[in-house]
């Protein structure tokens, strides 16, 4: 059994990134970096560490606090003075585990989540929208670098399992599963890019990088005819646009360039690049000028979803007020403004969590507002609503083995097509939605097709693990990235992109090269090998050019745009080819004639 100290425990590596310096800001100002701003005026302290500049949770909005809660952000005006950034950012409210779970060790971590100590830690407020950003040391105003504008993941509610790489033992025959995990409380101090930002130096690439706070959970995406009727839909999409907002005024002060802004996310991160092309049909414009050249989805593209206020969204809804005993008030939305942090915190996360049965059916993700996304996305696309830039955007090999994990009842066709209808798709039958499973086989050959993909027999952990998991993957993440991909060169075909599939964790049993498993070598430097090198000069190289083969100086192969032969680059641990990407078409083809039935 679990204890609640043990628990906790898993928390205490981060504690000691989080505290708090002891001396004076004066006291520090003689040892830090020191950059001006002016949008709001002010002089702002970093932290200068491994040859890396650090400016940490510069605020750009008011606190989304009282009336302000689940609303638009509101420009922060007034000066900041000297502003202490040698600390790091505080965390937005945390979505680590829905309240309501009936499984022990998930209502452990939502009670771990909401305690006091655990929010002090991460400095867990409301009052959290800012900027991070880190340049090389010696960076000056001036410099015009590049911008990498960076926004996190976490399934809109910012909660992450990364199980570590599995290796064999070399004198055995049998592989070990290192079952550390690092338990992720997503906010942007947890990317602060040095990493990066060392490595584009190392490879006379240099640049700027950007981290932005916003709201997740019922905080930043909370659904609902109310919401929708309120104009405050997609609050945590504005948050990151706003920010963007930030980066234009300021960004030339810390030697970045803002006309060469490239926007960057994984997962949900990925997802919300995506809205940000379509946000307000596409105009990306402030002051006139765009405010991003190019685009970065890790992980995530178009989610095809329904309104605010559909029968799924107002539920959501429904069950927040409920648990935050608003449901006789005359008003239920000025009724959850009116609540305290803590009973709304615990109202917001009464719904289902993204790590439970419900799985990717996400409570809280953005949805069509009528004002912010005035269509599910992948209408917009189709209807050239976006802001057509340059993009990489690609997956990992196995992105739904983590989401499959949690609905082991599911061993036959007709109770998957069942789950998939009732916590999905709404709108497909039964019938539909069964000949969609089809396409993944049957008996064996459903096991040998499934995911972990390439493992034959093996990883079958429970029956019908390995096919749901190869369609929950494919239906949010791979097979959804090339309708994306064949969606925006139908209706912009200059415009380049380039696809990718990282394969670098093949044989890591039950999960292969998983749903997050890029970060922690792409993002951190983990296991730096080929894999994480390859994909950082390719990325960088997109930073400072728009094309990920640079000058042709990378050092690694060439990478063909996705529109010459529709192929991927497929990236293993020591090396990389190119691969069809033409692999699993039955299940595509359901895909693309089926996609206004798939909205959630």
């Amino acid at each position: 059994m679990v204890s609640l100290t043990r628990a906790a425990s898993w928390l205490l590596p981060i504690t000691g990134a989080l505290a708090v310096p002891t001396a004076t800001v004066v006291e520090r100002a003689v040892r830090t970096a020191t950059v001006v701003i002016p949008s709001p005026d002010a002089t702002v302290l970093g932290n200068v560490m491994n040859k890396v500049e650090s400016f940490g949770g510069i605020p750009y909005a008011e606190p989304p606090v009282g009336q302000l809660r689940m609303r638009p952000p509101k420009r922060l005006s007034k000066s900041l003075g000297t502003f202490d950034g040698t600390g790091p950012a505080g965390a937005c409210p945390q979505f680590l585990s829905s309240t309501e779970s009936n499984n022990f060790l998930f209502d452990i971590l939502g009670d771990i989540a909401n305690i006091p100590w655990v929010q002090d830690v991460t400095g867990q407020s409301e009052d959290c929208l800012s900027i991070t950003v880190a340049r090389p040391q010696g960076t000056k105003a001036g410099d015009k670098l590049p911008v990498l504008y960076w926004i996190f993941g976490g399934g809109f509610e910012v909660f992450t399992i990364s199980p570590l790489t599995v290796r064999p033992r070399r004198r055995r025959a049998q592989l070990t599963l290192s079952l550390v995990s690092t338990l992720q409380i997503g906010w942007s101090s947890m990317y602060d890019g040095t990493g990066l930002v060392n490595y584009g130096v190392e490879i006379g690439k240099p640049f700027v990088f950007v981290a932005v706070n916003y709201r997740v959970g019922g905080f930043g995406f909370m659904p609902g005819k109310e919401i929708e009727n309120d104009g405050s839909g997609n609050a945590g999409l504005l948050d990151q646009r706003m920010g963007l907002e930030w980066v234009a005024d300021n960004i030339a002060a810390f030697g970045g360039d803002p006309d060469k802004v490239t926007i960057w996310g994984e997962s949900a991160g990925a997802i919300s690049v995506c809205a940000q092309m379509a946000l307000f049909d596409g105009n990306n414009t402030y002051n006139d000028k765009p405010l991003f050249r190019g685009a970065i989805m890790s992980s995530g593209s178009i989610i095809p979803t329904n309104p605010l206020s559909s029968s799924k969204g107002q539920a959501v809804y429904d069950q927040v007020v409920k648990a935050g005993g608003c449901s006789d008030a005359a008003d239920s939305l000025e009724c959850l403004r009116g609540l305290s942090y803590d009973k709304f915190l615990n109202a917001a996360n009464s719904v289902p969590h993204l790590l439970s049965y419900n799985s990717l059916a996400l409570s809280y993700l953005p949805r069509p507002d009528g004002r912010t996304l005035t269509d599910s996305p992948d209408a917009l696309i189709l209807a050239g609503k976006y802001a057509a830039v340059p993009m990489i955007i690609g997956d990992q090999e196995d992105e739904g083995t983590l989401f499959g994990l949690f609905q082991p009842a599911l061993t036959t066709t007709e109770k998957l097509a069942s789950y998939l209808k009732d916590y999905y798709f709404d709108g497909a039958t039964k019938q539909e939605l069964t000949a969609l499973i089809n396409t993944y086989g049957s008996g064996l050959g459903a096991v040998g097709e499934g995911s972990p993909h390439r493992t034959g027999l093996l990883n079958e952990i429970f029956p019908g693990f390995k096919r749901r998991a190869a369609i929950l993957g494919d239906l949010v993440f791979t097979l959804s990235r090339r309708l994306f991909l064949m969606a925006t060169t139908g209706v912009n075909a200059d415009v380049p992109s380039w696809s990718y599939l990282m394969s670098q964790n093949y044989g890591t049993p039950i999960l292969g090269t998983f749903h997050g498993a890029d970060i922690l070598q792409v993002f951190f430097g983990i296991h730096n090998n080929y894999a994480a090198k390859s994909m950082r000069s390719y990325f960088i190289n997109f930073v400072h050019s728009l094309d990920p083969n640079g000058q042709g100086d990378t050092g690694f192969p060439e990478w063909p745009r996705w529109s010459d032969g529709h192929k991927l680059a497929q990236v293993f641990s020591r090396r990389s080819a190119l691969l069809d990407d033409n692999f699993r078409e039955d299940s595509f083809h359901w895909l693309a004639g089926h996609i206004e039935k798939l909205r959630f």
